[in-house]
């Protein structure tokens, strides 16, 4: 069984840093993407934060999986708030 989780990042102000680790973030969201765990991610419009949106086992298969961003192992994120998701409509949901 699988739960979704909507996570919210806070960046720290390193904008400069955050432009360099970029790549590697995103590629590690894509092989997220692929394995099926990354539904969703991108970044607040002020460049803030971000909210991303997984299908995991669970809250700690999740931290685990976070715990190896970039983003996190470069210390680019200030906060991390995780919220399990309990969708009842939208485009994501099967008829």
């Amino acid at each position: 069984m699988v739960a979704r989780f909507a996570v919210e990042y806070v960046y720290t102000a390193d904008t400069a840093k955050r432009d360099e680790v970029r790549p590697a973030h995103r590629a590690f969201l894509a092989e997220a993407q692929g394995r099926g765990e990354l539904l969703v991610s991108g970044p607040w419009a002020n460049n803030t934060g971000a909210l991303l949106v997984f299908e995991v086992e669970d809250e700690d298969a999740l931290k685990t999986l976070l715990e190896h961003d970039p983003f996190a192992e470069a210390d680019l994120v200030s906060r991390v708030r995780i919220n399990e998701f309990n969708p009842v409509l939208g485009s994501w949901l099967a008829g």
